[in-house]
């Protein structure tokens, strides 16, 4: 079975020197996991860089591994952003954290008109934390060599924005466009999903003013926390990432 766990090194590691992880990732690898002296054990800095060696040192807060393999793996482009609206319980957790392991490049928290839940206050900085957390873990789930970035949480306004200077793609079950037959310029692309109450005339007409185009998945309507990662899949086939 193989076991990948983030690390903070910066650089590439050589071929024939050590590599640690401490603190509650060592505690999980040791406690958890159960791995011993001589299991092989993939670390990466969610920069591209990924070791890969055999575990030397296996202890209650260090394990340490002697770097058999370093695999650099670039950045893929163009990147994919999920803009997720908040939402109820926990369906906007769960499309950010399958949407990370489908391979989305970034995720930004959209408070949209009928978001039922609310980030205010202290709330905002709570949630992203809580976001990169579990965008953390899926990473780690799905053995992904880029550690998506967790965006501060964006007004209508601000996110229409970045179809400036990004394809965006808003995700309305009644557009005549579908998705898989968009055309794709090259620039970074940008998934807007709104959340259970659906996206507002109001703000469906800010992000066409702003350039961003209308598409649907399919004849049936999707929950917003699958509707993002179907969309991932789409492009991802589209840009050939699976193949």
């Amino acid at each position: 079975m193989a076991h990948f766990y983030l690390s903070g090194f910066t650089g590439s590691p050589a071929v024939g020197s050590r590599l640690a992880i401490e603190g509650a990732e060592a505690r999980h690898a040791v406690t958890v996991s159960r791995l011993v002296v001589g299991e092989s054990v993939s670390i990466g800095n969610g920069a591209g860089t990924i070791a890969v060696g055999a575990i030397v040192v296996a202890e209650h807060t260090r394990l340490e591994i002697a770097v058999e393999t370093v695999i650099q793996e670039p950045r893929a482009a163009p990147a994919i952003f999920l803009a997720q609206a908040l939402a109820k319980g926990d369906r906007d957790e769960l499309a950010i954290q399958a949407a990370t392991e489908l391979g989305v490049d970034g995720v930004i928290p959209w408070a949209a008109a009928r978001s039922v839940s609310r980030w205010e206050g202290s709330k905002v900085g709570k949630g992203v934390d809580r976001w990169s957390a579990i965008v953390r873990e899926a990473t780690k789930q799905s053995m992904r060599p880029w550690l998506p970035d967790v965006l501060e949480l964006a007004a209508t306004k601000q996110l229409a924005r970045l179809a400036d200077t990004t394809r965006m793609f808003v995700l309305e079950p009644g557009a005549p466009e579908a998705l898989s037959a968009a055309v794709l310029d090259g620039r970074d692309i940008v998934l807007v999903v709104g959340p259970e109450g659906g996206i507002t005339p109001g703000e469906l007409d800010a992000f066409a003013a702003a350039g961003a185009s209308a598409v649907r998945l399919g004849s049936g309507v999707l929950r917003t926390s699958t509707a993002g990662p179907a969309a991932i899949a789409v492009l991802s086939a589209k840009l050939a990432r699976w193949s």
